[in-house]
């Protein structure tokens, strides 16, 4: 599907086969049926195979420090409310070198879609073990198999009541695009965990691995009831995709910011500064 999202790219940087081409040709084919103006789009990304996505669309971009896209997604989201601003960068960027942001992003809930490409392997650093790599996956560093329990996001986002936690399967092309276009529509702070294969790096969950790992959520189910939510976060194998928890409405960063600001006049931004006068005032205490 040709859509206005599409960049031509002489030259792509992921292995034939992996999962951040599905995760890019959703994305984008969500945003073009829903009849985004790419204009009015920004993608953050940190540093890693994933969080080079925005490399490849056609839409305003910020590439950054590892780990440091929340932030700035949430600099410019609380700057330009009327952007679409989404998040995007790899599990051991937004769970690893992000955590604390990633934490940080739910709480204050800003409007913004934190998509996280999860291939459970450092895959850009050739193959180390992320924060949601499995118990007793091997690697050239975990050599004798991974002895801790893996992240996870999902129950880490409902115990600080994340305003809408989903995960959903990259080869799971209805499903994904579903799943991005729920997240895109909501008012306040997405987790939208996407399973995907590296196919270079990770030979344990494949492709056919997570299609056999995974099972949609029943159309009757609840994601408002948290306790259910908390329970399905800690099903595994399978795991569970859909929207699995979505909070009472909440106040966005956004909205609490504009309020405090009618209260105590325009924020800084929203002032026109001379300088001059500025400049001036700063030299009287020099």
């Amino acid at each position: 599907m040709n859509t206005r999202f599409d960049r031509i790219v002489e030259d792509n940087a992921w292995c034939p086969g992996c999962g951040n081409f599905s995760i890019l040709a959703h994305l984008k084919e969500a945003l073009e049926e829903m009849r985004l103006d790419p204009l009015q789009c920004v993608v953050v990304s940190g540093i890693g195979q994933a969080a080079k996505t925005p490399q490849y669309m056609s839409v305003h971009m910020f590439n950054g420090l590892h780990g440091r896209a929340l932030p700035v997604a949430q600099g410019v989201k609380v700057s330009n409310p009327s952007l679409t601003v989404i998040a995007e960068g790899g599990d051991g960027d937004m769970y690893g070198e992000g955590g604390n942001h990633f934490m940080s992003a739910i709480r204050r809930n800003a409007d913004i879609i934190n998509i996280v490409h999860n291939n459970m392997v450092y895959g850009l650093t050739k193959g180390q073990a992320s924060p949601t790599s499995q118990r007793g996956f091997k690697t050239p560093v975990q050599t004798e198999g991974v002895h801790v329990e893996p992240f996870n996001p999902i129950a880490t986002a409902i115990s600080l009541d994340a305003s809408l936690v989903i995960r959903t399967f990259s080869g799971n092309k209805e499903h994904c695009k579903a799943m991005l276009k729920i997240a895109i529509e909501h008012k306040g702070y997405v987790l939208i965990d996407i399973f995907q294969p590296c196919v270079t790096f990770n030979k344990t969950n494949t492709f056919k691995w997570f299609k056999e790992n995974v099972y949609e959520l029943p159309d009757n189910y609840d994601p408002t009831d948290k306790v259910k939510a908390f329970e399905k976060s800690l099903e595994s194998h399978p795991f569970p995709i859909g929207v699995i928890y979505k909070s009472p409405n909440k106040d966005t960063l956004e909205t609490i910011l504009r309020e405090e600001s009618n209260r105590n006049g325009a924020p800084l931004y929203q002032h026109q500064i001379d300088y001059r006068l500025l400049g001036d005032e700063i030299n009287k205490h020099i």
